[in-house]
């Protein structure tokens, strides 16, 4: 059946040249050791240095400076970082690889390794089999044996409700859940990825599953290079294909049900938790073990920003949106400001240079989503790199500009960073 087109979407759109720059392979003495059995309950009193030594540091790491703003007090999670979307500029963070349980944030790994593999319009019969394994508990987005699904259909799935039954039907379809998770794990060492060593490929709680906020947020960064994952991280509401029944005059129907984004700054469906102006993703989660943890994504003021928070110690109800738009906030505020603390690093097969006005590439994975951005508007530009290398930028906006919060389009230079040699 054909997907559903989705509505309510506040979308990246980040269609770029990317450009490419030294390979950035950690040094050995730089590189985290092996994951330990499970997240620890101090943070350790040294951790990887992979983006920088500072960042290696328990506690709070930030540069304040004269015209810096202090940062916001009533912060409790256990580990956080406020990155730079374009530059990867590490503007402040506290524990930044501090290993804890991920929650649903994995996903975004799992996105970033899957999406790839299968178009959007691909139709899969769902059997008992696909189904099985998932812990108990799990959320579910509503996936029904002997039911037929679009990819789309499935992926709106994982990033809106965090369905687990949607992410063991596409490991399934990618060979099985052994497999993906190996596939996981070697994608999160290409990302350099070293805190993070993935047992389930949904985020549900598992001994030695573990990542950490400066990983998180690369897969994040790394995600976000793909139209779909863009699109899909960023839609607010969509409809979901339910039960095949017989109505009241015996005619076999199938209609479809609403689901929308459990990102609380996206949906703004709590009354506690506003929508955050300039929001456009990326993946929330919550277990027993991992608390609350958040991967956001916001564009304010030609400033793109990523934070991630991971276990706020306090249980106010939504506190992980809370701290992480007071971070948000404050990242917003000191951007171009405050020096940064460290860097998220590109991945290991990154080499070579994009010049300016290459042609720009749309990052699409699987394939266009049905209900995605459409129109013949296009726009491309070039802009400096910060940063020692001095080489340029190519970018282009492809299929039009969607309006976000506050009247603004989103539009992001992508770039991976040069970095600095440790």
């Amino acid at each position: 059946m054909p997907a559903h087109r989705t509505t309510g979407r506040r979308s990246l759109l980040v269609t770029s040249a990317t450009l490419l720059s030294l390979a950035l392979t950690a040094p050995a003495a730089l590189a985290a050791p092996a994951p330990p059995p499970s997240p620890s309950v101090t943070p350790p009193a040294s951790m990887s240095q992979v983006g920088g030594a500072q960042l290696g540091r328990p506690g709070t790491q930030v540069n304040l400076a004269a015209g810096v703003p202090v940062l916001p007090k009533d912060v409790t999670a256990r580990s956080w970082i406020v990155a730079d979307a374009e530059s990867g500029e590490v503007l402040a963070a506290h524990n930044a690889h501090w290993r804890l349980a991920p929650a649903s944030t994995m996903k975004m790994l799992f996105a970033d390794t899957v999406l790839p593999k299968f178009p959007a319009s691909t139709q899969h019969k769902v059997v008992a089999t696909d189904l099985a394994g998932m812990g108990a508990g799990s959320s579910l987005v509503g996936i029904k044996e002997n039911e037929t699904y679009t990819v789309h259909d499935l992926w709106l799935g994982v990033f809106l409700r965090s369905g687990n039954d949607a992410v063991h039907v596409l490991s399934s379809m990618n060979g099985g859940v052994e497999a993906t998770v190996k596939e996981m794990n070697q994608h999160a060492e290409e990302l350099q990825a070293l805190d993070t060593h993935v047992v389930s490929p949904d985020g549900y709680d598992a001994p030695g599953q573990v990542s950490s906020a400066y990983d998180l947020t690369l897969f994040a960064r790394s995600g976000l290079q793909k139209k779909d994952f863009r699109e899909y991280c960023s839609t607010v509401k969509a409809e979901f294909p339910g039960e095949t029944k017989k109505d009241k005059s015996g005619k076999v129907i199938r209609q479809p049900f609403e689901i929308q984004n459990t990102n609380r700054l996206l949906s703004g469906t709590d009354h506690d938790v506003p929508v955050y102006q300039g929001i456009a993703g990326v993946k929330n989660g919550n277990t027993t073990n991992a608390g609350a943890t958040f991967t956001g994504v916001a564009e304010r003021g030609g400033h793109v920003l990523l934070v991630t928070v991971m276990h706020p110690e306090k249980s106010e109800h939504n506190e992980v949106y809370k701290e992480t738009s007071r971070l948000l906030d404050w990242g917003f505020q000191a951007a171009g400001k405050v020096q940064p603390v460290g860097e998220l690093v590109a991945p290991k097969s990154v080499s070579g240079a994009a010049q300016p006005g290459a042609t720009a590439s749309s990052g699409t994975a699987g394939g266009t989503a049905s209900g995605g951005v459409s129109g013949g508007r296009a726009a491309a530009s070039a802009a400096t790199a910060s940063g020692s290398s001095g080489m340029g930028i190519a970018f282009g906006i492809a299929g039009g500009v969607l309006v976000l919060l506050g009247g603004g389009a989103f539009v992001v230079n992508r770039r991976w960073p040069a970095g600095r040699r440790h």
